[in-house]
């Protein structure tokens, strides 16, 4: 079995070429982190961390290119060559009006990245500083060495289908903690204090001001108003 080469291939091939590493990366690097918000509740000892989004996945790496096998003097190979076809992949395509996604492969098995079951990796091109270390008597570029970013490129479609969403508005209940007020459990709950007034009716309260620890509450699902 042959030596698998990590190659990106443009979403709208065979228009742009496919570009295959001369050497496979000796390593790479990925980066993923979310989003949170800080929501202060007067009364509380801490802000309340709420989930905003997740960030793009970043994957970093160094491909190297070489033309020296192709001789130094009587014909000497301009590396760049080579190099173009990467940064093609930074030019705004026509139709899309942006520059092209791109899928990163490596093998069969090869996933790049850590989130996610597919094989491949949905990308764009987000950056890419190339430096060249040896050239011809004649001052031709015959050594290159690429640092490139990927950034992730999913589709709403692919995000979907990937983690399919649940709905997180199911009725449940809730056990009241000493100090708590129905406005703060409003705000835990549905993230908008003056949405107090279906638990207080959910659970007959009289005097909503009236609450005891321990207290086992109703949380209705405020979208549909069922309990």
């Amino acid at each position: 079995m042959g030596l698998e080469k990590l190659t990106i291939v443009p979403e709208n091939a065979p228009l742009l070429p496919e570009v295959e590493a001369l050497f496979n990366p000796e390593r790479y690097t990925v980066n993923k982190s979310v989003h949170f918000a800080e929501i202060t509740i007067p009364g509380l000892d801490s802000p309340v961390q709420q989930f905003v989004n997740g960030q793009s996945e970043k994957i970093t790496m160094e491909l190297f290119f070489d033309t020296t096998e192709f001789g130094m003097v009587d014909d000497p190979q301009d590396v760049r060559n080579q190099t173009g076809l990467i940064y093609q992949l930074l030019r705004v395509d026509g139709k899309l009006h942006a520059p092209p996604r791109c899928m990163l492969t490596w093998g069969d098995g090869g996933r790049l990245f850590c989130f996610g079951t597919s094989n491949t990796f949905w990308c764009v091109i987000e950056s890419v500083s190339e430096e060249f270390t040896l050239f011809s008597p004649s001052g031709i570029p015959l050594r290159a060495k690429l640092n490139l970013t990927f950034r992730e490129a999913w589709t709403i479609e692919q995000q979907l289908q990937e983690t399919p969403r649940e709905s997180a508005d199911h009725t449940k209940t809730y056990s009241v903690k000493r100090g708590e007020t129905l406005s703060q459990i409003a705000w835990l709950q549905y993230q908008d204090s003056a949405n107090w007034r279906p638990i207080a009716d959910a659970n007959k309260l009289d005097n909503p001001r009236l609450l005891f620890p321990g207290t086992k509450l109703i949380v209705p699902n405020i979208k549909t108003g069922k309990v």
